[in-house]
């Protein structure tokens, strides 16, 4: 009983563990999560993916993330990264502060709020890489709070990580130092933050001049070099400087063209690099526009109209152009949420057919189980019950021959004296005397197993009248009836012949112990016995 307890314990286990998706969960899916069955091997559940939707599908890539976390795909640190990149840098803004559910702009506060517990974690501070994304992501929420102070700090501590990761990130840092620079102009340090712009701009055009002699350019340079002179185009169109603009706008569109022409020549794997086709001519759009804006209105305010005209034209154009493109990525992402939600109620479904098949899986289970226990315990009571009636018919043999042995050795030892003897004894003895006489001759002789026994047999045989007959079963033995007493005789040899004759079959016994049919001879033992013949053989092997 406790083996097959603790079996349905187990598999109880295994079930709820398989429906569960194992103990890798820790809380469910967060903000807006799906309850929707998961797999580790669904490339569905990955940064990657949350990454590349987040900037229009804010919600989807939470629920990716929290989804990978789940999966054991992504840990919780990763998933913290990822939660604050999200809040901050996608463009649905209205989205996520009605999801965190707090006033506008909550949502900046959150990746602020995330991203300095995240300096304090020892994994990151071990990572200069993933130090670098979670500097970033605070010096992007305290320019976009308006903390200049907090911005100027926060970019500093992010120029010393880029430079202690070497060259590799010598791009970045110099991109940071132009923030920097734009910071303090902001600030009324216009000097030293021209400073700070002129020399990122110097090196980087450098930089990229070099690469270009040796056919290795590099992307992240190009784009620390946009950032770099958009941020002094800004400063210089605030202080109504826009002569020094046409030039840094007309690089700007100058760079973007032979990044355009020569896409793979600028192809360096860094993070920041568009990854496909669409995404490249995305970032190519999206930097020429803003520096034709800045060369339209430059021009409109020296008074150049005519190439402002042509500028504007331009604009117009990619004006066009973007809104084509924002509609495009919009139906892409509105495809996305849907085939997102459908495989989530596939999912579901997956989920209730899987819970209702383990169910009845351990339905059966423990129903096989209690058939299996309640046969092996009637087995037992059998086993107790067969021993017992064997017992009491070897000690019925025994009773029955010690005492016929005592009766015959009463009786004459001749023949003719034995003969005269009975003959002139049987009226004289008693019914129950006459009976035990009888029964002897039955038993020793086996008269019962004669298919046609009967009263006339026994008549026949003693030369006793009918009535004497059943004076004798009625009144001198336990057998209210004849019949009652030669089947109780034939049932109790069929039992002895179940246990001695093995090769015997049921029916072949049935037959040898003079019962019409091997049914109702199953029926009698059965009622007389409490078990069938084949129990009671299976109980005594």
């Amino acid at each position: 009983m406790k083996r097959g307890f603790y079996f349905i314990i187990l598999v109880l286990a295994a079930i709820l563990s398989g429906c569960t998706g194992g103990d890798g969960a820790k809380g469910g899916l967060q903000k807006g999560g799906s309850n929707s069955l998961l797999q580790s091997t669904d490339t569905l559940y990955t940064r990657q993916m949350a990454m590349s939707i987040y900037a229009y599908q804010p919600l989807q890539a939470l629920q990716i993330v929290d989804s990978a976390v789940i999966l054991g795909s992504m840990s919780e640190v990763q998933a913290e990264q990822c939660r604050a990149r999200i809040y901050s840098h996608t463009q649905m803004y209205d989205q996520v502060d009605s999801l965190l559910g707090g006033p506008k702009d909550i949502r900046l506060d959150s990746a602020q709020a995330i991203g300095e517990r995240l300096l304090n974690n020892d994994i990151i501070k071990a990572d200069l890489k993933r130090l670098r994304d979670v500097m970033e992501i605070l010096v992007y929420t305290d320019r976009m709070q308006n903390d200049t102070l907090g911005w100027i700090e926060r970019s500093r501590q992010l120029v010393n990580v880029c430079r202690e990761m070497g060259p590799e990130a010598e791009a970045d840092a110099l991109r940071t130092e132009a923030e920097i620079g734009a910071a303090l102009c902001a600030m009324g340090q216009e000097k030293e933050g021209m400073a700070k712009m002129d020399s990122a701009i110097a090196v980087l055009s450098e930089e990229l001049r070099v690469k270009s002699e040796e056919s290795s350019l590099s992307f992240n340079a190009l784009d620390a070099l946009i950032i770099a002179l958009k941020r002094k185009i800004v400063i210089l169109g605030s202080h109504d400087r826009y002569a020094e603009t046409l030039p840094l706008s007309r690089q700007i569109i100058e760079r973007l063209d032979d990044y355009e022409a020569h896409p793979d020549a600028y192809h360096d794997g860094s993070c920041r690099e568009p990854k496909t086709d669409q995404k490249r001519d995305d970032y190519i759009r999206f930097y020429r526009n803003q520096a034709q804006s800045y060369l339209t209105a430059a021009l409109a305010s020296l008074g150049e109209h005519g190439d402002m005209l042509t500028a504007f034209r331009q604009i117009e154009d990619g004006v066009r152009e973007a809104t084509a493109r924002e509609h495009v990525a919009r139906y892409n992402a509105l495809q996305q949420q849907m085939e997102a939600e459908r495989q989530q109620a596939n999912a579901a479904r997956a989920t209730l057919m899987a819970v209702g098949i383990g169910i009845l899986a351990l339905l059966a289970i423990v129903f096989a189980l209690i058939v299996f226990l309640k046969n092996r315990l009637i087995s037992r009571k059998n086993q107790v019950l067969a021993q017992q009636i064997a017992d009491t018919l070897n000690y019925k043999e025994k009773y029955i021959h010690s005492q016929l042995t005592i009766r015959n050795s009463q009786l004459p030892q001749t023949d003719n004296e034995q003969g005269e003897a009975n003959n002139c004894a049987l009226d004289t003895l008693t019914d129950e005397q006459l009976f035990q006489h009888i029964n002897d001759i039955i038993v020793r002789e086996r008269l019962f197993l004669d298919p046609k026994f009967e009263r006339q047999t026994i008549m026949d045989r003693f030369q006793l009248s009918k009535e004497r007959v059943g004076a004798i079963f009625s009144k001198g033995s336990e057998h209210a009836k004849l019949t009652n007493y030669v089947q109780q005789l034939r049932l109790e040899y069929a039992a002895k012949l179940l246990v001695e004759q093995p090769e015997m079959s049921i029916v072949q016994i049935a037959a040898e112990c003079g019962f019409s049919s091997h049914k109702y001879f199953s029926d009698r033992f059965r009622l007389h016995f409490s078990m069938t013949p084949t129990e009671f053989r299976k109980a005594r092997q």
